[in-house]
């Protein structure tokens, strides 16, 4: 590497299953190999920093000794930072918005701190809207510099958060990184037609959405479309219910029940398991009623899938950053979107040499070159 500053310490708040997490340790990762020394940390929780200064596991800051490490666990890697980045989200970061807002005005008073936002305010937050305006405004403002992940984001937080700042607002998209997989399928088949490639068997009739169920991420609205098709299919969430909405899922199944279709969530998965799920799904769906930065579509992508998605603004705008994989649907017409797909499977597969950048190396360098002016 050329003679770059050493980039920020690279703060990763969170539990390894959250994609927001999963997301900052992959950027992390490539951002330690491209300056060739360990820059991240990654811890549960930001403590209630009631003490002078801020104390983390693992971290030394300008005049703080190194903190021991809890008991059981290994010696604190030896990072000293003058400024951090985290990638922030109000769920991460506290029990409710205005906690959240505190925890990072603490960090970011003690260091410079730079912020990439996640899940944005918009007006489908509902009566959260004001309290997560209000706690993103905080964030912001206390923040040396600012990204989103899509200019469709930076566009809500313009309109809803911060009037006058969205010109200084960077853009870096997250990144989709190709897992190792077979061929895609030839002359995938249509329901009950049988298996793809040996080792890729189809699930009869699945319509899978990807990750954390939460109302509003699109389960509902796929297994009324489905109910409607009456053609057998079945609706599978990959993954769990979102902490706190345990009891939402189980009233999603007992209501896809009483509508005659046959919904299952798998839990959380292993990587290995979930992207094996990704490519055996019949028809990948990414239905969010109310998008932003998407790391559910992404993995489809990463497997190889082009899923349904709804025509969004943001939509619309990843599908110009990484042309034919996505195949968009308007909302009413879910139902004839997931009919399609089951009768031309091949179009659930993208096309061999499609272009799905950057990647995590080229989203780290990004970032790089941001740091650079931004500090």
């Amino acid at each position: 590497m050329t003679a770059r500053r050493r980039p920020p310490l690279q703060l990763i708040v969170g539990s390894p299953a959250h994609a927001v997490v999963a997301c900052a340790t992959g950027i992390a990762r490539q951002v330690s190999a491209r300056v060739s020394a360990e820059t991240a940390l990654h811890i549960d929780a930001l403590p209630a920093l009631s003490l002078p200064g801020l104390s983390l596991p693992g971290l030394s800051l300008p005049g703080l000794p190194m903190p021991p490490s809890p008991p059981g666990l290994p010696s604190p890697v030896p990072l000293s930072a003058r400024s951090a980045h985290v990638h922030f989200t109000d769920k991460l970061f506290g029990a409710s918005p205005e906690d959240a807002a505190a925890q990072f005005e603490r960090l970011a008073g003690r260091m410079p701190v730079t912020v990439t936002l996640h899940d944005v305010p918009q007006p489908s937050n509902g009566t959260a809207l004001a309290r997560r305006v209000a706690a993103y405004l905080r964030v912001v403002s206390a923040a040396r510099g600012v990204v989103c992940n899509s200019e469709y984001e930076r566009q809500l937080l313009t309109e809803h958060t911060w009037p006058r700042g969205g010109a200084g607002v960077h853009v870096i998209p997250l990144p989709v990184d190709p897992a190792h997989q077979p061929p895609r399928p030839e002359g995938s088949r249509p329901v009950g037609a049988g298996h793809g490639l040996p080792g890729i068997p189809r699930r009869r009739g699945e319509v899978a959405l990807l990750g954390y169920f939460y109302p509003g991420k699109g389960h509902a609205e796929v297994v009324d479309a489905v109910s409607r098709l009456r053609i057998g299919l079945t609706v599978t969430a990959i993954g769990g219910a979102a902490p706190g909405h345990e009891h939402d899922l189980n009233a999603a199944l007992e209501n896809a029940g009483r509508a005659g279709v046959d919904f299952r969530a798998t839990g959380h998965l292993g990587d290995d398991d979930l992207l094996q799920r990704c490519r055996e799904a019949t028809v990948p769906v990414a239905a969010h009623q109310h998008f932003s930065a998407s790391a559910s579509i992404n993995t489809w992508l990463a497997v190889g899938r082009r899923p349904l998605v709804p025509d969004t603004a943001y939509t619309r705008e990843m599908q110009r950053l990484r042309p034919g994989t996505l195949t968009l649907y308007e909302r009413p017409q879910l139902s004839h979107a997931i009919e399609n797909a089951v009768l031309d499977p091949a179009s659930t597969w993208l096309e061999p040499g499609t272009a799905l950048g950057p990647d995590s190396g080229a989203v780290a360098d990004a970032y790089l070159q941001w740091w650079g002016g931004a500090r």
